[in-house]
């Protein structure tokens, strides 16, 4: 129900209250957050940028959450991606998932996280020592997308 793409930092726990707040229809809510790790491929790393395209980058993310919400029965949704430079422990994304019981909030937002990695134009430069370098599409999200179907 609820898309953004911005800069600043977000916190996990207004956010989670803010969606569920006065909703008490909600029994069970699903939670990921992704985090900036200071290694990656064996590689370590000091920071990365994360490019977007303005304006695309949401229609797909709404369409991603659409699809979600077609297949689930969510009260409520969430998801947070943050664009620009971010350093080793910083908070990438937010994706929650809000339902009457607890495995369709589970399931959504598995999907969720899935379809997105895979699916929503969003590009990763990563600083390591051996310089910069984008980020290529790996398999292992593309088959984690891939069991959901369709």
């Amino acid at each position: 129900m609820t898309v953004r793409v911005q800069e600043q930092d977000f916190d996990v726990g207004a956010e989670l209250a803010a969606l569920t707040a006065g909703n008490h229809g909600i029994g069970g809510l699903g939670v990921f957050v992704g985090l900036v790790r200071d290694i990656a491929d064996g590689s370590s790393v000091a920071g990365m940028t994360l490019e977007h395209y303005p304006g695309m980058t949401e229609r797909q993310l709404e369409a991603i959450e659409a699809e979600a919400r077609a297949r689930w029965p969510l009260e409520a949704s969430l998801i947070v991606h943050r664009v620009g430079r971010l350093e080793p422990g910083d908070n990438i994304v937010l994706v929650a998932c809000a339902s009457a019981h607890r495995q369709a909030a589970l399931d959504a937002t598995a999907f969720l996280i899935d379809w997105l990695k895979t699916k929503a134009p969003f590009w990763k430069l990563e600083e390591t020592p051996q310089g910069e370098h984008w980020v290529d599409a790996r398999e292992s999200d593309d088959a984690a997308a891939a069991r959901w179907g369709r």
